[in-house]
């Protein structure tokens, strides 16, 4: 939450706040943050197409999915 948070707000100096990407389009949860950081790493290798894919499958209309979390 605090991460999505800080991307909304473009409080942290970094891609999000230089490109006022602020939608929450797909996520993981991980109880682990080491398992988490190794995910995130291993995403990022990935091509745009494969990313693109895989938010499509679970959230075809990009829809924003931070509201859903505050609930």
């Amino acid at each position: 939450m605090r991460r999505v948070h800080e991307h909304k707000s473009h409080d942290v100096p970094g891609f999000s706040a230089r490109y006022a990407v602020d939608r929450l389009v797909w996520f993981e949860t991980h109880d682990n943050p080491t398992e988490a950081i190794s995910r995130e790493k291993e995403l990022k290798k990935r091509r745009r197409d494969w990313k693109i894919r895989l938010i499509e499958e679970q959230n075809p209309d990009w829809r924003d999915l931070y509201p859903a979390l505050l609930k």
